[in-house]
């Protein structure tokens, strides 16, 4: 059997410690397609990649910013030694008031950054911007124990976010915003109680439809004149 040590030693390499563990006492792993050797030879993994590059090309030449939060590595102890696998997290926005999160898991970094991506960009959604840089108002979110507060700010401040909650926001396509998270420091629970905070969103011109009034008498009620109020209301775009 082989020495604990030298498994370890190889922790960084997933696929040497398999192979190390799958060739003590028990023989390559053969299947319909053979060892693993064989199938990547045959390329298999080849095919996957060519289908993820085919989504892509569907997506009509949309740009998308895809930002990596976070990787957790985890091991399972078998008889022989451990299994090692990846779990990552990222963050998917298209810069102009779209983004999602997904997270993937694998026996490998790269395919579970694929499975991630994939999995956030089936769950974008939508949040309107105010002047196209910043929230409309301010919100809450909260998920198990995290507890963050978004608010808008002026031209100028920049994005006053720390960890996985200022990749939301620059893939969201915010320029300005000041934000505060509080209760724990999970990126998994930040990225949620986040975009909780952001689908309570909700513009002025949204909240006229539904009430059905116009945006103008809306801003009116802000104290503003009524060429103000009018001007305002013709420059929201959500």
């Amino acid at each position: 059997m082989a020495d604990e040590n030298d498994i370890q030693a190889q922790a960084g390499n997933p696929a040497a410690v398999e192979a190390e563990t799958q060739g003590e006492g028990r023989g390559p792993r053969r299947g319909r397609g053979g060892n693993r050797g064989e199938r990547g030879d045959r390329g298999g993994r080849g095919r996957r990649d060519d289908r993820r590059g085919g989504n892509r090309d569907e997506e009509q030449g949309e740009e998308l910013v895809e930002k990596l939060v976070h990787i957790n590595r985890v091991s399972k102890t078998v008889k022989g030694g451990k299994r090692f696998g990846f779990a990552a997290l990222v963050v998917v926005g298209d810069g102009k008031g779209r983004v999602g999160f997904g997270h993937g898991k694998a026996r490998e970094v790269p395919e579970a950054i694929s499975k991630a991506t994939a999995s956030a960009k089936k769950k974008m959604v939508r949040v309107p911007l105010k002047e196209g840089r910043t929230l409309h108002h301010d919100g809450r979110g909260c998920f198990g124990a995290g507890n963050v507060t978004v608010r808008s700010a002026p031209a100028g401040t920049g994005i006053i976010a720390g960890g996985p909650m200022r990749a939301v926001f620059e893939s969201l396509g915010v320029a300005d915003v000041v934000t505060k998270s509080v209760g724990t420091s999970n990126p998994y629970n930040m990225i949620r109680a986040t975009f909780e905070a952001l689908t309570d969103q909700s513009s002025p011109k949204a909240v006229a439809q539904r009430r059905g009034k116009k945006v103008a008498d809306l801003l009116r009620r802000g104290g503003a004149s009524a060429e103000v109020a009018q001007a305002d209301a013709e420059a929201i775009a959500e």
